[in-house]
């Protein structure tokens, strides 16, 4: 009925049966199919209108074997072959048909059509085109030869419609069976396109968080350890200093609680309830990170270069958590009481640069991630780092950021470096 949509029709199970069987047993479709060629080019030529009007003999009855044969043995291996005995044993099939009085049918060259269909689906249109005129071309022609009939007769035209019909029949399946598989990869394609697109931004996002977990614990940790072993020591002989260390402790340990619930709160799911809403941390906050440094002893000076720029958010994250986590290696691993922070404004870029005093070597410990981290934030930002022991003594981290998402010109860059 108008207006409905139609159903999808079910495939009957007793075809889907037969389907299934003839894909398991291909040689037995192929010697079926070359039987009933045989069959047709027996009895067709033999029959006015729905009457056998003369029986067929043995002689034309075997010759009709020799094509469905050869098309059974060699369509396979040798398609182009089978095409060209095809075709010349289509033609003397209709000479002999013609001999003995009967009315010459395409059906004779049956097994040249299926050979030039299965040829169409193997090759090329340019070896589909040459061997279908050309099997067209012989079977005209040795109808006319060898039969000395009147050309472009009914059967002729029967013929030579059959022959082309076929090739165009076998280009049509193969273009369209090359259509559909170039679809289907296709898809394959961007399938696999988007799966590796969503693994390699889980790996981003997994990295990004495992930084940002790592600054939040090393730092805090860090001044949490450092005030508890300066609140033991003054225990005994300053309890009032100690009580206040405590107390710092304690503010400490609630800010690593409160950056923790943060950050992991970025793993939740949409619409899970305590989302936190807590801006990043940026280069705004600088001066509570000094202060909690300066709690454990450390003494840190900041210069300011320049005059201040806006920056992005993912700048401004990403200079706040690199002096961060350069100043918590200072107290983790330098012999040292006192840093320093610089920051040098320029037209596209903010320098960044970390110092110690420290004398001697830094203190052993087992490797960890922080200058690893420190240097995938900087050129996740589109800048760098470097970082490493200065010639006077002590420990420097020096990095460049851009203040804007888009990446500075080269000239402009190298002219700024060069001033410095």
């Amino acid at each position: 009925m108008v207006g409905q949509t139609p159903r999808k029709r079910k495939r009957d199970p007793v075809f889907s049966d037969w389907w299934q069987w003839a894909r398991r047993h291909p040689r037995a479709v192929d010697v079926a199919i070359a039987v009933v060629l045989w069959l047709f080019a027996v009895f067709s030529s033999t029959l006015t209108g729905a009457r056998i009007v003369r029986a067929p003999t043995l002689a034309f009855s075997l010759a009709a074997v020799v094509p469905s044969v050869v098309l059974l043995l060699g369509q396979h291996r040798f398609p182009r072959t089978v095409v060209a005995v095809t075709t010349v044993c289509g033609g003397v099939l209709a000479l002999m048909g013609t001999r003995i009085g009967f009315d010459p049918s395409p059906s004779v060259a049956g097994a040249a059509l299926v050979a030039l269909y299965l040829l169409a689906l193997r090759t090329d249109l340019r070896t589909t085109i040459v061997y279908s005129v050309g099997s067209a071309v012989t079977l005209i022609a040795m109808s006319i030869c060898l039969g000395r009939g009147a050309l472009l007769r009914p059967d002729q035209i029967g013929t030579l419609s059959c022959v082309l019909l076929a090739g165009a029949v076998g280009e049509s399946v193969r273009n369209r069976r090359g259509h559909l598989a170039a679809v289907e990869a296709r898809a394959e394609l961007a399938e696999h396109t988007r799966e590796e697109e969503a693994l390699r931004r889980v790996s981003e996002e997994r990295t990004r968080i495992a930084r940002e977990l790592h600054d939040i614990v090393a730092h805090h940790i860090a001044l949490a350890h450092a005030q508890a072993a300066t609140a033991a020591y003054l225990l005994r002989s300053r309890p009032e200093q100690a009580q206040d260390m405590m107390d710092q402790l304690a503010g400490t340990t609630s800010s690593a609680l409160r950056e923790l619930k943060a950050t992991v709160g970025l793993l939740r799911r949409e619409g899970d309830p305590e989302t936190p809403l807590e801006p990043s941390p940026g280069l705004a906050q600088l001066p509570e990170l000094i202060a909690s440094f300066e709690q454990t002893g450390l003494v840190v000076t900041v210069s300011v270069e320049g005059e201040r720029r806006a920056l992005s958010s993912g700048t401004d994250l990403t200079a706040y958590r690199i002096v961060q986590e350069a100043l918590t290696n200072v107290t983790k691993h330098a012999d040292s009481a006192t840093a320093s922070v610089r920051l040098r404004y320029t037209r596209r870029l903010l320098s960044l640069t970390i110092t110690d005093d420290g004398h001697g070597p830094r203190t052993a410990g087992e490797p960890g991630y922080g200058l690893i981290g420190m240097r995938e934030r900087a050129l996740s930002a589109g800048g760098w780092l470097a970082a490493g022991h200065r010639a006077s003594g002590g420990f420097e981290v020096t990095t460049e950021l851009p203040l804007e998402t888009a990446e500075p010109e080269p000239h402009q860059d190298d002219e700024e470096r060069t001033a410095r």
